[in-house]
């Protein structure tokens, strides 16, 4: 869609921005927002630095999850008012694990035009280097910090056969993955991206424990994107045989669960409810 082309009401151009080196700003994006009359951002300071850059000047407007209630009808009325907008993220791509999607959802309510000027997103990049299986996968984006909400996704996780993509925060990416080697199994392979197009950008792969390990002994900087591979091909009658052999032999329930778990490279807390599963099936 051209910039100059006629429209009925403004346009919302929904802008992909650099997720860490500014020369990744595409030609086209750069003229979207050399055109248009407002650019909704998350942080006006970091999107100021990021159009000075480029010799962009333009009038900005804050939009983040704490204003987005206030400043969507204001949006919305601007742009039924023939107003041309780019909304933009400090990083990536808008709508993507932040709140750009209401104001998309809101423009689209309004019967207004919406067009997507595509460019870097850290799922994507992450995803295209981790060296894991990408024909499926999901996307959870940031995990709920802690408690009940946090522990449920640990257990739906577990059995996810799809390649998982996780956003998480660097403070808390040992404790995290400490957390996912316990819920998903150990020996589940995954990768740590970290500071993607950045100076220090670093690819840390292996399975889930030894990563947990690295990431302990040492404090982790920047942006951080996980990719775990999926459950491996779901075996509940053998996995519940295995189990009771074990026990037959001498093992604990729990302590056979874990050992299946280790060989499937799944979850001991699968394993151990297939088994009360399939025991209470024969009750």
């Amino acid at each position: 869609m051209s910039l100059d082309e006629p429209a009925a009401g403004g346009i919302l151009y929904v802008v992909a921005t650099p997720i860490g080196n500014p020369a990744d700003l595409s030609p086209r994006a750069l003229e979207i927002l050399g055109g248009v009359d407002l650019i909704a951002c998350e942080d006006t300071r970091r999107t100021g630095a990021m159009l000075a850059a480029h010799t962009v000047r333009k009038p900005l407007l804050s939009y983040f999850e704490h204003n987005e209630e206030r400043r969507i009808p204001e949006l919305i009325a601007r742009l039924k008012g023939g107003a041309r907008i780019a909304l933009v993220t400090d990083a990536g791509t808008p709508g993507i694990s932040d709140p750009g999607f209401r104001l998309v959802r809101a423009a689209h309510h309004a019967g207004l035009r919406i067009a997507p000027i595509p460019g870097p997103s850290a799922m994507a990049a992450a995803l295209s280097i981790a060296g894991i299986p990408t024909d499926r996968f999901v996307f959870e984006g940031f995990m709920p910090a802690r408690g009940a909400a946090r522990r449920r996704l640990l257990d739906e996780l577990a059995s996810e056969r799809r390649t998982i993509v996780v956003y998480e925060a660097a403070r808390r990416l040992a404790e995290t993955l400490g957390e996912l080697a316990e819920a998903l199994g150990a020996e589940r392979e995954a990768a740590v991206v970290r500071e993607m197009t950045k100076t220090y950008e670093e690819t840390a792969r292996g399975t889930l424990g030894e990563l947990a390990a690295r990431f302990a002994a040492r404090e982790a900087l920047g942006e951080v994107t996980l990719v775990i591979a999926g459950a491996a091909a779901a075996r509940p009658a053998r996995a519940a045989i295995e189990v009771e052999m074990l026990v037959e032999a001498g093992l604990s329930l729990k302590d056979a669960s874990a050992l299946v778990a280790r060989i499937e490279g799944t979850s001991r807390r699968e394993v151990y409810q297939r088994a009360l599963r399939a025991r209470a099936s024969r009750a």
